[in-house]
């Protein structure tokens, strides 16, 4: 899986570009479901990150992207990485995306595309 850029609002992975949040999951990449989350959205201001939600829990790494910083994880989101032994990396989408790069093997991510 090779990430080929990242603006705004968009991401390049493999030759296809998505508009929308994605889920990279052992390689694979699908679209975020946030749908479980909106329940929340108006004490955050924003549509969070639940523990609802289809988090690709089997690695030994997650790196969160927050597109700009904006998407909010809830508290009970870091409590089941730490449950589960996943080292949890909550960061600026742009940043998320060189730590992924990084260290790809045994790590899957959610790359929120915008704010």
């Amino acid at each position: 899986m090779r990430i080929e850029a990242f603006s705004f609002g968009s991401i390049r992975i493999d030759g296809i570009t998505y508009g929308k949040d994605v889920v990279i999951e052992r390689g694979k990449v699908r679209k975020r479901d946030k749908k479980p989350s909106k329940a929340y959205r108006e004490r955050f201001g924003h549509t969070p990150l639940s523990v609802e939600e289809d988090i690709p829990w089997k690695c030994k790494r997650l790196v969160i992207g927050t597109g700009g910083g904006a998407l909010p994880v809830m508290e009970a989101v870091k409590d089941e990485a730490a449950r589960r032994k996943v080292k949890l990396l909550v960061l600026p989408t742009a940043q998320a995306i060189v730590a992924l790069q990084e260290h790809p093997e045994d790590t899957n991510a959610i790359l929120h595309l915008t704010c």
